[in-house]
């Protein structure tokens, strides 16, 4: 499978990685620096590892292109349902995942059924902590915003803050350290007991590996997906 990676940051070097581990050949490194989509025409599938400012161009190229697209960039998502928009006037082909880790994915659906059985539970107050490297330039992140939206299509909670939360937001706290992947924790605290859930990332492999798994997914389906769809989570 031919790939044009759309980034080459740390990410992009490490799908890089994978890919060529498991057979494929990257035909194009769009980067900052060389901003051009030459060549983009030969790929099968294109992987949008990039910043904000970037994505949306990605990704509309891509599907203007007929070439199907994977993005995993965060801190542009106000413009997510025009490119779903897109994804289906153009008849192509889109996947959008704030986190393609596959165990991520499975704490996702984790997190889902633990906020439906602790609805009913009012003694219970929620919290949020996300810790990512310095060079992560949006905050919360994209999978912390995920984890949040989830709880509260289960719970009374009705928005997600940044700052303290209130009976009705759910607060996330957002730490930057350098080296450190990605850790996430949801907390549900009373004053008899604490239940907390939390994924740890070890490296970016994992990240990797599934965004590669999804643009070997999708090469041969139009429309719009999810890593849901890659790992039939139902």
């Amino acid at each position: 499978m031919k790939i044009a990676l759309l980034g080459y940051g740390k990410m992009g070097k490490e799908v890089e990685k994978i890919a060529l581990e498991r057979g494929h050949e990257i035909i194009l490194k769009k980067t900052a620096e060389t901003p051009s989509f030459s060549g983009l025409e030969q790929a099968d599938v294109a992987v949008d590892f990039s910043v904000p400012s970037a994505a949306v161009e990605n990704i509309s190229t891509c599907l203007e292109k007929k070439i199907p697209i994977i993005s995993g960039t965060t801190g542009w998502l106000e413009h997510l349902d025009q490119m779903k928009e897109l994804t289906h006037k153009s008849n192509g082909s889109f996947l959008y995942a704030s986190n393609f880790s596959v165990g991520v994915n499975i704490f996702f659906e984790l997190n889902k059924y633990l906020a439906r059985i602790m609805a009913p539970q009012k003694q219970y107050t929620i919290a949020m902590e996300e810790i990512h490297h310095t060079q992560k330039l949006d905050a919360p992140s994209g999978t912390a915003i995920t984890l949040a939206q989830d709880i509260i299509a289960q719970t009374d909670y009705t928005n997600w803050t940044l700052d303290e939360g209130t009976t009705s937001t759910i607060p996330i706290v957002a730490k930057r350290i350098p080296d450190v992947p990605g850790t996430h924790s949801i907390t549900y605290q009373s004053d008899i007991d604490t239940i907390e859930i939390t994924h740890t990332a070890h490296s970016r492999k994992g990240f990797a590996l599934g965004a590669v798994l999804a643009a070997e997914w999708i090469r041969d389906k139009k429309g719009v997906f999810s890593m849901k769809d890659v790992l039939n989570l139902g």
